[in-house]
């Protein structure tokens, strides 16, 4: 761990290659009069919209909807089978039948889906005017980063996995509320170092909203997960007979109060997973990397959080012009769903940091409870 002290509050660094905008994007943090006791970044951190992605921020009685990103309730589940061998073909007709069943990039269901959350959404206008459309869309993958993969792990099981968030819900709250905060700090005159910043006080009725809007959308977002697990782990268990022997669902975007440090605080976690003692996490790889199911260690120094991922080492245009189609594809050559153009190397291995460092730089916030090397990958 680093630390840089030059700011109001300490920034605590769980990695050596950070680029200068993320860098500068944390000592904004560590600038905020709201912040409290220092910043965390952990070791996949890369520049994002207002706030780095894969940092830490604490605040005293105020949510920040940058903080949390626009993919609210972001995040992973994996399943370990009861198989301990599975063959080429038996992957091929299982990722044939996956991408049938579950729907990805802007593909939605034709019929609505059934699920009781529905019927307690908030009353809240952006909840409510997305509510019909979410319908279609519980149970779909999306794009960008989201993946369905299907691992074997060094304990000598079959996993499955799928990264997904919140669909439609959570970008159209986060768009929302951020332009409300933004007019509101504005008005107020807030002293903070961006506008990208704006917040909201949590004893305002806008800041209540938010909070209600994200919960929510935190909740779709588990269930998105949860109906596209359960469909594929039913693909799994129809062609193969496999039994489902343990699920893990976790969020990695999102805004919780806890207690830290003696003090009830809120918790924004932007491509960051929480690593409480003894809790079991997620932490996946780029395209054709290993991923690991790990267990917390309860580090306080980091608001006892983790990494979420690898972390972009480039972005997705960048990756699509400077990154070798034949190279990347070397990488995976033992994968199914493998880059085949150019154009589909914005997740490719290269575009992303190294996770074995990531791993290395936080063993002291997790440990590895099992590591999976990719099959074969469906991508958003």
């Amino acid at each position: 761990m680093k630390v840089i002290t030059t700011e109001k509050i300490p920034v605590k660094l769980w990695l050596d290659d950070i680029e200068d905008g993320a860098l500068q994007q944390a000592r904004n943090l560590a600038n905020l009069f709201f912040a409290f006791k220092h910043i965390a970044i952990m070791p996949d951190s890369h520049q994002g919209y207002g706030m780095l992605i894969g940092g830490v921020l604490a605040t005293n009685s105020v949510i920040v909807p940058n903080a949390v990103g626009v993919d609210i309730g972001c995040g992973m589940v994996a399943v370990r089978t009861s198989l301990k061998d599975i063959d080429t073909d038996t992957l091929r007709q299982i990722m044939g039948k996956t991408r049938e069943t579950i729907p990805v990039g802007f593909r939605h269901h034709p019929e609505d889906q059934e699920w009781e959350g529905f019927s307690e959404a908030p009353d809240l206008p952006i909840i409510q005017q997305e509510l019909n459309s979410s319908r279609k869309q519980l149970g779909t993958l999306g794009g960008g980063n989201h993946f369905i993969e299907i691992q074997k792990g060094d304990d000598g099981f079959v996993w499955l996995m799928v990264h997904s968030g919140s669909r439609n819900f959570g970008l159209k709250t986060a768009e929302v509320y951020h332009k409300t905060t933004e007019k509101l700090c504005e008005r107020w005159g807030s002293n903070i170092p961006n506008k990208e910043l704006s917040f909201l006080q949590m004893d305002t009725q806008e800041g209540q909203d938010y909070y209600t809007a994200m919960n929510f959308c935190l909740r779709f977002a588990q269930a998105n997960r949860s109906f596209m697990i359960k469909r594929l782990t039913g693909i799994v268990s129809e062609i193969t007979g496999a039994k489902m022997e343990e699920e893990v669902n976790i969020h990695h975007n999102y805004a919780a109060l806890e207690n830290h440090f003696g003090k009830n605080v809120l918790v924004h976690r932007k491509g960051a997973t929480k690593a409480t003692e003894g809790l079991t996490g997620i932490i996946p790889g780029s395209m054709g990397t290993s991923s690991y199911i790990v267990e917390g260690l309860g580090n306080d120094e980091s608001f006892k959080s983790c990494s979420h991922g690898a972390g972009r080492r480039m972005g997705r245009k960048e990756a699509i012009r400077s990154l070798n189609l034949e190279e990347e594809q070397e990488k995976m050559k033992y994968v199914l769903g493998a880059p085949r153009s150019q154009e589909e190397l914005e997740e490719a291995p290269g575009a992303y940091k190294n996770i074995d460092e990531v791993m290395e730089n936080q063993k002291d916030l997790v440990k590895i409870k099992v590591k999976l090397k990719p099959l074969a990958v469906i991508k958003g």
